[in-house]
């Protein structure tokens, strides 16, 4: 017998929970300019149980040839990437339409 979801309530195959949670994430991607004016890129809004935020921080790192940390559910990067990024998230599985660049 297969496994029930204890939040949807469906089969754990067929479970929409996490295609949802990704679903209703509004994700804001903004540009800060810090010390002796060099500009991070922050990305926040990204507060998923199932994603490891560590991870997506080194794939974003990877994909912008950049540096860059994970701090209270924000991503910053070295850089200015604000142009990429929407690109990235949404091939990554976050709708685009839930993605604002500032």
């Amino acid at each position: 017998m297969a496994e029930i979801c204890p939040t949807c309530g469906l089969p754990k195959d067929i479970c929409v929970c996490s295609t949802i949670s990704r679903e209703q994430q509004r994700i804001k991607v903004h540009l800060e300019m810090r010390r002796w004016k060099r500009p991070v890129t922050i990305i926040e809004g990204i507060v998923d149980k199932n994603i490891d935020i560590g991870r997506l921080t080194q794939k974003l790192k990877t994909l912008c040839a950049c540096g860059g940390t994970s701090k209270s559910n924000q991503i910053m990067l070295q850089g200015d990437h604000r142009g990429r990024m929407k690109q990235f998230l949404t091939e990554l599985g976050f709708p685009g339409e839930n993605i604002e660049v500032a």
